[in-house]
């Protein structure tokens, strides 16, 4: 298994480094592709614990957002929303006289993953659409990485106090404090490298990266938590197996879905 990860590691990042630098269609079609992906891997999680959401409105809810806001940004994100809410409840009626007697439920879940994997995941789009998107994408994500990174090594290795048991038995307090630690420093130097990458006038600085290396460390756990919670409750172990040694798409995009949020809206707002 650590050869097939590191294989698809050594695959993947060059060719994700590539994107966010290059940005324009080519990072937004990848970023589109990736969450239509994960809208699959949602989909088939639940109905392998017996549910029914309606696939290709989820898949397609996903593919109107993304496109929405690559094309114009959030302008059309009202209507997008207005119609997918409303074709999942005209699609769900007609599977209740049918014969689907949990189609409610079928309905919020149909719902809950478009607008979590769309609406939430466009934000890997907004993100790097800022001024200086691409730095920004380069702070936020791999710091991330770094929280995720030491909060397994410390954890394994001088955890003992569970951070949750129910959910994710192997995280603990000790892994999950450290990896905040490792993010902050993270953040600060990866923010310093890019500064001088930037060049004058940045508004880059170790400070501000700090800052979001901060967020990144706290938040972004409960993202992993969050698709944790969907594959306990459906007795699945991994998303998919697309990405071997890493399981499905939704696996890796869980902690980042959160990372693109909060940083777009921490870098737009005052916080900064």
């Amino acid at each position: 298994m650590f050869v097939s990860r590191l294989l698809v590691t050594i695959i993947l990042l060059p060719v994700g480094l590539a994107l966010i630098a290059l940005g324009g269609w080519p990072y937004q079609a990848f970023i589109t592709l990736a969450l239509c992906l994960a809208a699959w891997e949602y989909v088939k999680l639940f109905r392998a614990g017996g549910y029914q959401p309606a696939g290709a409105l989820v898949i397609g809810g996903v593919l109107l957002i993304a496109v929405g806001r690559t094309v114009n940004g959030f302008e059309s994100g009202g209507w997008i929303i207005s119609l997918i809410v409303l074709a999942g409840m005209a699609y769900h009626l007609s599977a209740y006289e049918r014969g689907r007697d949990k189609a409610a439920t079928d309905l919020a879940i149909t719902l809950a993953g478009t607008l979590y994997l769309g609406w939430i995941g466009a934000y890997f789009i907004s993100l790097r659409d800022l001024p200086e998107g691409k730095w920004w994408v380069l702070l936020a994500l791999p710091a991330v990485w770094f929280a995720d990174s030491f909060a397994f090594l410390i954890g394994r290795q001088w955890g003992r106090h569970k951070l949750s048991p129910r959910l994710s038995p192997k995280k603990t307090w000790e892994g999950y404090l450290a990896g905040v630690v490792a993010s902050v420093l993270g953040g600060a130097l990866l923010a310093f490298l890019w500064q001088i990458g930037a060049g004058p006038g940045t508004a880059i600085t170790a400070g501000r990266g700090a800052i979001i290396g901060l967020a990144m460390g706290i938040f972004p756990v409960l993202g992993d938590l969050g698709e944790s919670m969907i594959k306990r409750q459906v007795g699945v172990k991994d998303s998919g197996n697309l990405l071997p040694g890493h399981g499905g798409v939704f696996d890796r995009v869980d902690s980042w879905l959160w990372a693109a949020v909060i940083g777009y809206y921490m870098i737009t707002s005052l916080w900064l």
